[in-house]
């Protein structure tokens, strides 16, 4: 058998792992192997230091009810003194086991269990790298595409899925095609490591984004929130984190070049990029553009917009979208109101608030 060091070494440099956790579990295995080997009942460790077996015994009195127990965690004092001198109750004998000398079911019982708790390992560890990359790009080669129109694409070590559900209106890939897309989730199920992807996702957007715009990757601007309907609109608030930053234009580049580039990667998504403001109403009113707003009264978290009946229709946008995407970009349930009927309504309360002086007079 080989030495077990140049086995854990040969572990780790195969399978990309950590030397020291390969260790632990070939600790385990050993350990396991010997019980299943010996039996359960026996007391197996492992030193961390030379990493050999080794079984433990502990010295008990002649007249110790345990041991008619056959129980092979102890062993009476005068049998321990046949083997070492000056030994006395309560010291503990250790004796060294090799496996080898079992013979080849010891090392098939081994293999197994090795092969079992370095794949775990392995599992464990792929899991949490990409469990910490969730919203992260990543990029994949189609490797199939189901009769669910579900796109199965291969990432380094892992099988990922984007489901027909998070991809683009109008998007078809075949075999082979190169995708780009954002990491959902990550799962273990009874088949192993499940990862899901998106190309829907606003994480998607804000991290296309990232990529195409050094500002955003260095700091100087940040995504405060965003918004989408994939494949037709959506909306991003950016803050500037420096003085001499136009967020805004930093994040749209010289002729837009950066956004068409995210744009174009987004089935020619249209993106607007709005500067965000601490002040609801002025963020709101932003949100809302291209259409001009008069003006935003806030009622806990519902904004009644005050709007000419000429620019109505920019601020609801076709079929809705401009509102709806003002509206989750910034939390709030927008109403909009015509500026003429927020003038009649004002004129109502002061007729009112007259009547009600006369009729006091």
């Amino acid at each position: 058998m080989e030495k077990i060091t140049d086995i854990i070494q040969s572990i780790a440099n195969e399978k990309n792992l950590n030397l020291e956790d390969v260790k632990t579990k070939v600790i385990t295995a050993l350990v396991n192997t010997a019980k299943k080997v010996y039996g359960e009942h026996y007391d197996f460790f492992v030193d961390p230091k030379d990493l050999k077996l080794y079984q433990k015994i502990i010295v008990v009195d002649d007249k110790d009810e345990r041991l008619k127990e056959e129980n092979e965690h102890f062993i009476s004092l005068s049998k321990a003194k046949k083997e070492v001198n000056g030994v006395e109750i309560g010291d503990e004998l250790t004796y060294e086991c090799n496996l080898e000398n079992l013979g080849r079911t010891a090392v098939n019982t081994l293999h197994k269990e090795l092969e079992y708790h370095v794949q775990k390992l392995l599992e464990d560890t792929i899991y949490k790298k990409y469990q910490n990359m969730l919203g992260h790009i990543v990029f994949g080669t189609v490797i199939r595409v189901d009769s669910d129109d579900n796109t199965f694409i291969e990432i380094d070590e892992i099988r990922a899925f984007l489901p027909r559900k998070n991809r683009i209106k109008g998007e078809v890939f075949k075999v082979g095609d190169v995708v780009k897309a954002v990491i959902r989730r990550v799962y273990i199920d009874k088949n192993g490591i499940r990862m899901e992807l998106s190309r829907t996702s606003p994480k998607f957007l804000e991290a296309l984004l990232e990529s195409e715009v050094p500002e955003i990757k260095d700091g100087l601007v940040s995504i405060y929130a965003s918004a989408r309907i994939p494949g037709e609109r959506s909306k991003v608030a950016l803050i500037s984190n420096s003085p001499n930053v136009d967020c805004v234009g930093a994040t749209v580049g010289s002729k837009g070049v950066r956004i068409n580039a995210v744009s174009k990667e987004l089935n020619g998504e249209n993106i607007d990029c709005i500067e965000y403001s601490s002040e609801a109403a002025i963020f709101i009113t932003r949100a809302l553009a291209p259409a001009i707003v008069n003006s935003v009264v806030i009622e806990d978290k519902k904004a009644i917009v005050g709007i000419n009946s000429e620019q109505k229709s920019k601020a609801i946008g076709k079929n809705g979208i401009n509102i709806r995407l003002a509206s989750m970009l910034s939390s709030y349930e927008i109403e909009l109101k015509e500026f003429k009927e927020i003038k009649n309504k004002e004129n109502e309360d002061a007729i009112k608030n007259l009547e009600n002086l006369f009729k006091n007079i």
